[in-house]
């Protein structure tokens, strides 16, 4: 029996806001029309990367921004995907479009195993089970036959999109990458601003009287954990297609602390700060590559920098500055 009360807050929840602000319009409007020109500047391949790895920030910043969870598991995701894809593409001889979705599917199964685990436990419990989980994925690629083990999956071939648009070209594949990435980061938007969403941010914000007023909080938290981690296994994907490559590094348990860096650096919470987190971090991995293990020295300064300064992200504090939501 719906109680009053519950009524009443499932009514205030229908009537939040949940359009689409006209600025953030412009936004994506304005970001989509520079990455459009960026290759006439920027060499592709790294613009492809940096895609990438705002869609891994974002798929993330789904779940720990908008669920409340911490998952310090989530390169198992990015990374499974990567080999599925990577070894549907080379011995099996799909075309990339089939290769990426394969590679998704599997993510989205993993998450829903590791997911209906995880969510029994919260906090510091819950990253603790989804690194756990992550470990073990590592291990198994480090371990399987097919994986091909510390040299991972070589030579992935990039094939031709719906057997008509030969990838083999940086710029092709960008514009296809971009696409991709781009789709994504608008149907997370949607994802966002939908009911679904909203009741999200009420479990993240107050999750005991969330219960109370009768939502299966459990239900929606191993449904976002499952769009996050088929996301993010579509980041990890695309990315195996682009570099050819499949390696244990998609799955180490660094990769997922720098995916957090970037979600949290950019701005958890708020729609485009896992973009320039991500955009951030891989900038600097690139041009300071120079530097060896200091580059890592160098994210570590710059991340007590932002904490320090930007405590709620450099786009969070952004968006305080101009009290608009971004």
């Amino acid at each position: 029996m719906t109680t009053q009360s519950e009524t009443g807050y499932r009514s205030e929840a229908a009537a939040l806001p949940v359009g689409t602000p006209r600025h953030h319009m412009v936004i994506f409007a304005v970001l989509f029309g520079l990455l459009l020109v960026a290759p006439s500047l920027l060499y592709p391949v790294f613009l492809m990367k940096v895609l990438c790895f705002a869609l891994f920030a974002s798929a993330l910043n789904l779940l720990l921004g908008f669920g409340g969870l911490l998952s310090f598991g989530h390169a198992a995701f990015f990374g499974s995907a990567s080999y599925v894809a990577a070894y549907a593409a080379k011995a099996w001889g799909f075309n990339p479009e089939f290769a990426i979705l394969l590679g998704v599917l599997a993510a989205a199964v993993l998450g829903l195993g590791i997911g209906a685990l995880a969510i029994r436990r919260q906090g510091i419990y819950f990253a603790m089970v989804t690194l756990a989980f992550a470990q073990m994925v590592f291990f198994f690629a480090l371990q399987a036959p097919f994986t091909g083990g510390e040299d991972g999956i070589q030579a992935v071939p990039r094939g031709k999109l719906f057997g008509l648009i030969d990838l083999s070209s940086d710029l092709t594949l960008y514009f296809v990458v971009l696409a991709i990435v781009f789709g994504a980061l608008l149907l997370i938007y949607r994802i966002i601003h939908s009911p679904f969403g909203q009741v999200l941010k009420a479990i993240r914000d107050n999750e005991p009287r969330s219960i109370s007023l009768g939502y299966k909080v459990n239900r929606y938290k191993l449904a976002v954990f499952v769009m996050s981690a088929a996301l993010a296994g579509l980041a990890g994907a695309t990315k195996a297609i682009v570099f050819q490559l499949a390696s244990l590094t998609d799955v180490y348990w660094t990769m997922s602390g720098e995916v957090v860096l970037m979600t949290l650096l950019g701005g958890m919470g708020t729609v485009f700060g896992p973009l320039i987190g991500a955009a951030i971090i891989v900038s600097m991995q690139n041009y300071f590559a120079g530097f060896g293990a200091w580059v890592t020295v160098l994210q570590g300064v710059i991340f007590v920098g932002s904490v320090l300064l930007f405590r709620e992200g450099i786009v969070g504090v952004l968006a305080k500055w101009l009290k608009k939501p971004l």
